[in-house]
């Protein structure tokens, strides 16, 4: 006993109480009748919240202004002023002077919002190219996405007669001199934009031994199309075919 009581024990024995009476001090004990936290919590709420119109005037000043609802609704109207106005931009830039076709690339864009002239334009300078050297090299499953059915037939018709003779079409195509919008029609639910094409190319066509028999292989040569394109107005497909083609001279 003696040595239990001895003075290193007595001092931890007075350390461990000081500790438990400062921590009782501190957290406290629990009775069973302390209010839940989030009730206190509502209590401060409730003493620290303003009780007048001016109050929450005051704190208003406070919140970052994302605008009224009101202003969200008119945001279709401002998308479609905006897309309005880049239509008309389009066709000015692309009609110039050619009124006719002003007005109908107007009249197509007014029936169908989704119709873009500098996107329709641009389809079809890539469409030209695809279409002709796909034709040199008979490729029929490229041309039949791209043409009408009555003009996959014809150019479905000379690339077997071509075969048929031993006949193979040596074809680069070099570039676009002009490309223009010439004219715009509809019929029925159709919409048809004609569009003239002055490219360059080389071409040249061997027979079955391999002799040029057509064309020149060292040639640039001008070519002039006119290609018209056919598109149902509402028809949720945006692909246009081609539905006519006349060589110019």
């Amino acid at each position: 006993m003696q040595d239990f009581l001895d003075p290193t024990t007595l001092i931890f024995l007075i350390i461990a109480v000081v500790v438990l009476f400062r921590l009782r001090s501190v957290l406290g004990t629990r009775t069973g009748e302390e209010r839940p936290p989030y009730q206190q919590q509502d209590k401060n709420d409730k003493e620290n919240a303003p009780d007048s119109e001016s109050a929450r005037e005051k704190d208003a000043g406070n919140v970052i202004d994302l605008g009224r609802r009101e202003n969200n609704n008119s945001r279709p109207q401002l998308d479609a002023q905006k897309r309005r106005l880049k239509t008309e931009a389009e066709i000015e830039r692309i009609a110039g002077e050619r009124t006719n076709v002003a007005k109908g690339l107007q009249e197509l864009a007014d029936l169908d919002r989704d119709f873009s002239p500098k996107q329709f334009l641009d389809g079809a300078i890539s469409a030209y190219e695809m279409i002709v050297v796909a034709f040199a090299q008979g490729d029929k499953k490229t041309l039949k996405m791209l043409l009408d059915r009555s003009i996959y037939d014809e150019f479905e018709q000379a690339i077997n007669a071509r075969e048929a003779e031993g006949q193979t079409n040596q074809f680069t195509f070099v570039g676009f001199k002009n490309v223009e919008i010439v004219d715009v029609e509809f019929e029925g639910k159709d919409a048809l934009v004609t569009v003239d094409y002055r490219a360059q190319v080389v071409s040249a066509v061997r027979d079955k031994s391999g002799e040029v028999i057509e064309g020149d292989l060292e040639a640039i040569v001008d070519i002039a199309d006119e290609w018209t394109f056919a598109r149902p107005i509402k028809s949720r497909d945006p692909n246009w075919k081609l539905v006519r083609t006349d060589q110019l001279d």
